[in-house]
Parts: C-alpha cells; structure tokens; sequence
C-alpha cells in the first residue's frame, strides 16, 4: 500500500475515532439552545477576529478565541502552550504515537477534539456568544445561531500580512498558505466537511471593501433577520 492510500485510510481511522468519542452521555439536543449565538470562520488575513470582537461588543456579547485554548487547557491539565501548538491542526495517528511516546504531556487528537467539542457546545449553550474558528459551525446546530465566514482575495490577504504583522512578501505568502492549509485540513480531518462551501454558512462577506465596523453591522442585521424574536 502507497503512502497516499495509507495516509487516506489513517485519517479515516482518526475520523471514526473522534465521532466515536463524541458520543457523550448527555449531550443537549437542539431545543436545548435557548439564546442564539455566531460562529465566525476566518480565512488568515481576512480580518475575521478584529470582525469577531467588533460584533460581540456591539451585542454585548462574549467573544471567544484564546478562551477556547485555555478552558481546554485547564479541562486536559495540560499546558496552554501545548493545547496551541495542536489548535486548529490536523494529525495522523502516527504522529500521536510518535509524540505520546517521546512527550508525556503530548494531548492527542482525540482527547483534544473531545475537549474542544464540550467546551464550544457549553458556549453555545449558553448563547450570546461569537465562537470564532474550531469548525463551531460544523458542532453547532444550524437553525440556533448565525453562522457566517469572512474571506477576502489572496492578495488582500498577503497585503494586510505584510501591513500589519510586518512580514516580507514571502514570508506573508508562506504563513497565509500555512495556517490556511492547517486550517482546512482540520476540519476536513475531524469534521468530514469542507469549509470553503458557501453553503456551510448563512453569510459569506467578502471584507475587500469593508471597514471592520461596516462589516461588523452587516453580520448584526443578518443576526436580526434570523433571530427577529431576539431583543438585542
């Protein structure tokens, strides 16, 4: 058997793993989501975080990004350092074999998608949230929150890298097709879905000609329209 083949089958293999996994005792079905809540996915460069809090301070909303990192962190016992190096990443099962036994503080894929799963269903559950990333809107059900993606063209993309975070040109294109590609293949990996669909999401806004606060007022008369009944 080829690489290619062994590594189709590996990622099928961890894939079961996890849905198995998150089958857990108790988990609320969707009448259980009593307040609307966003999930905001992000292409790198498109501006979605600045976006994500802009529209959670707007709603009086909690926005979370790093939270995630940490309550995994904290509900795995387990460094914040190590949780990020694995966030938002796709795996093999050889690589988690191969990092368990020479790091005994390694977290593996399963127990880190688990982790992940409880804590953005907790979130949601709750409501008046914006849950930025993690493939929350593959989790999360459709008909309960908003679901939007920010993109913007590759080269806006490297430009605003290159502005704001001071990178050369090559470096900018480096990082964006790196976290991009990472991004993609994790969910892919554990979530079996492919984020660039339009159809995954109820919006898709193109940020090429929008302020962070234009475009934070788009998304807010989307969440109305879809939540009519909600008293902001």
């Amino acid at each position: 058997m080829g690489f290619r083949d062994y590594q189709m089958v590996d990622n099928f293999f961890t894939f079961f793993r996890v849905q198995e996994a998150l089958r857990l005792p108790g988990k609320s079905p969707d009448r259980d989501f009593k307040k609307p809540f966003i999930t905001i996915a992000r292409e790198p460069g498109s501006g979605g975080v600045p976006i994500a809090n802009a529209v959670a301070q707007k709603l009086g909303f909690l926005c979370v990004d790093e939270q995630l990192i940490d309550e995994v962190a904290s509900s795995t016992k387990l460094r914040k350092e190590l949780i990020r190096a694995v966030d938002e990443k796709s795996r093999t099962h050889v690589e988690d074999i191969v990092q368990s036994l020479l790091n005994s503080d390694y977290v593996d894929d399963v127990k880190y998608i688990t982790e992940l799963t409880k804590v953005i269903l907790t979130y949601a559950l709750q409501g008046k949230v914006v849950i930025v990333g993690r493939g929350a809107n593959f989790l999360t059900p459709v008909g309960k929150g908003l679901h939007v993606n920010i993109t913007a063209p590759y080269e806006v993309r490297v430009k605003r890298a290159m502005d704001y975070e001071g990178f050369s040109k090559k470096k900018a294109e480096e990082v964006i097709a790196k976290v991009e590609k990472e991004r993609k293949d994790f969910v892919k990996q554990y979530f079996r879905k492919d984020p660039s669909k339009i159809n995954s999401y109820d919006m898709t806004l193109n940020t090429s000609w929008f302020t962070v606060e234009q475009a934070r007022d788009l998304i807010i008369d989307a969440f109305r329209h879809k939540f009519p009944s909600y008293r902001l």
